[in-house]
């Protein structure tokens, strides 16, 4: 703890590491105290930061989406660890019971009310662009509004899809949405550059077809598909070009529509 009383800001959750998970080198996830007045919907993103460590330290705030859904007692996170980055230098050495800083008002537009009704949510991430449909996936709300939900996550390397599978895997046999999940979430794993089962660029393997044959479904289409998608700039731009060459129109809070992106990241 650091050597001086902090004040902890207006507008600020001082919350407690309960656990702490590393995957890679590179990524990692760690679970909160959830305060008993923190409201959120599923999909949505929070400042965090850290307590300074001197009185001359200022806090370094960095927009993370909630991995944990909207009923969890917890809130869970899942992060990068970026070489000299502001924050993730030092929040990939947080231990149990360190404590985090939390802004109190979460916001974002990979929730559920910013899409028109459908039939199938395609949530399709790269990296850590997982972290909010780990939320979506886990929240009733899913599988009352969509027939199907078919995440994509792409990586690099085998290594680093380690946190979908494992939660997927849990969400499979949740008590409270397992009974819903099975045989309707659908979890597509692929790397750009370790070999693995299923290779390439979700982008390459949306516009070649490969996606959808591999999952027996036809293409996207706009009166039956909506789409999330979260990750890297470059995928974001790609893919939101598929859609809307598809005439997909991008939804928000205020006007649902048929895609949305969320541009918020870490580092």
């Amino acid at each position: 703890m650091p050597p001086f009383d902090i004040p902890v800001p207006d507008g600020v959750f001082a919350e407690t590491v309960t656990e702490v998970e590393h995957f890679t080198d590179r990524l990692f996830r760690f679970r909160l105290t959830r305060p008993a007045s923190f409201r959120f919907r599923s999909g949505e993103f929070v400042m965090i930061g850290l307590p300074p460590q001197t009185a001359d330290d200022k806090t370094v705030w960095r927009a993370y989406s909630i991995a944990s859904p909207a009923w969890d007692e917890t809130v869970e996170f899942y992060s990068i660890k970026v070489p000299g980055g502001p924050l993730t230098e030092h929040l990939q050495k947080i231990q149990k019971n360190d404590i985090v800083w939390m802004r109190k008002k979460p916001t974002g537009t990979l929730v559920l009310d910013a899409l028109l009704p459908g039939k199938r949510l395609w949530m399709i991430s790269t990296g850590t662009g997982f972290a909010p449909f780990a939320s979506l996936i886990r929240d009733p709300e899913s599988y009352e509004k969509f027939d199907q939900l078919i995440v994509t996550h792409t990586c690099r390397n085998v290594a680093e899809l380690a946190y979908s599978i494992q939660t997927v895997s849990a969400t499979l046999s949740d008590p409270l949405v397992g009974d819903m999940a099975r045989d309707r979430l659908h979890l597509v794993t692929t790397t750009t550059r370790e070999e693995s089962p299923f290779m390439g660029r979700i982008t390459t393997l949306m516009e070649n077809g490969r996606l959808f044959d591999h999952l027996g479904v036809p293409g996207l289409d706009r009166e039956q598909d909506r789409v999330m998608i979260c990750g890297s700039m470059d995928m974001l731009k790609d893919v939101k070009s598929i859609v809307e060459g598809l005439r997909f129109i991008e939804g928000a809070n205020s006007s649902p529509g048929e895609y949305v992106v969320e541009r918020a990241f870490v580092d």
